[in-house]
């Protein structure tokens, strides 16, 4: 008979549009919550972040609606299936849609290191195509020209 052994990954190997990510973390601190209202549906949504990390880093993690009330400060969660993109060049950790958060013995994860928090490094973000847009930077940056080059395209500077 086969042991289902599952492999989690440490918040020092995590880099943006990882997909499918299982990770053990401790939440140290949590921000304010607030609300948005969704572009799609027109619901209020309520977001916030907490900053989540191991032994060898930390990271934010985007939290939405229920899960908010989920995550608390000092208690250690198992991440499954999560996913991580970029958030204004910042690195993020979701557990989005299909990804789910069991809290697991405190115990198990002691050790955190917070110094090297990844979210707090630049990472550059290559511009995106929107169909209804043109080539942007994101959603509502489509103000000014683009330029094309050998690597993609990239904003004209405005003089």
């Amino acid at each position: 008979m086969a042991e289902n052994i599952e492999e989690y990954t440490l918040i020092d190997d995590l880099k943006p549009n990882l997909r499918s990510i299982n990770i053990k973390v401790k939440c140290t601190s949590k921000n304010e919550e607030r609300t948005v209202v969704s572009r799609s549906t027109g619901e209020i949504l309520r977001i916030t972040e907490a900053l989540v990390g191991d032994e060898t880093g930390s990271v934010y993690l985007t939290l939405w609606n229920k899960d908010i009330d989920q995550i608390e400060i000092d208690h250690v969660y198992k991440l499954k299936n999560v996913y991580t993109k970029l958030f204004k060049g910042s690195l993020r950790l979701n557990i989005g849609r299909y990804g789910n958060c069991e809290e697991i013995d405190r115990e198990e994860l002691v050790d955190l290191n917070t110094e090297n928090n990844l979210s707090d490094k630049y990472y550059e973000q290559s511009l995106s195509y929107h169909s209804n847009r043109g080539y942007s930077g994101g959603y509502g940056s489509d103000q000014g020209s683009y330029k094309h080059n050998k690597s993609g395209y990239y904003r004209k500077k405005r003089y």
